[in-house]
């Protein structure tokens, strides 16, 4: 998680995925999201904390969505 937004904000990145964990099982009934979710999270999250918290709210209210835009990222859209 510090690769992902700096050691600082590790442990406030760290608690928002547990809470969309919590949101996962309670909208999809499974126990976490899957890896390539969190994967998705972290490429969408770009470094920034703050960015992070509108990024796991698209995964869980629409992960097809999260993925879209994980995917043009990656490619360098």
């Amino acid at each position: 998680m510090e690769a992902a937004v700096g050691k600082d904000a590790a442990p406030a990145a760290l608690d928002l995925l547990e809470l969309v964990e919590l949101a996962w099982h309670d909208c999809y009934g499974e126990i976490t999201p899957g890896d390539q979710v969190i994967e998705d999270i972290l490429t969408c999250t770009q470094g920034d904390l703050t960015r992070m918290i509108g990024v796991c709210r698209l995964a869980v209210e629409s992960w097809r969505d999260l993925r879209v835009a994980a995917d043009g990222i990656r490619s360098g859209r």
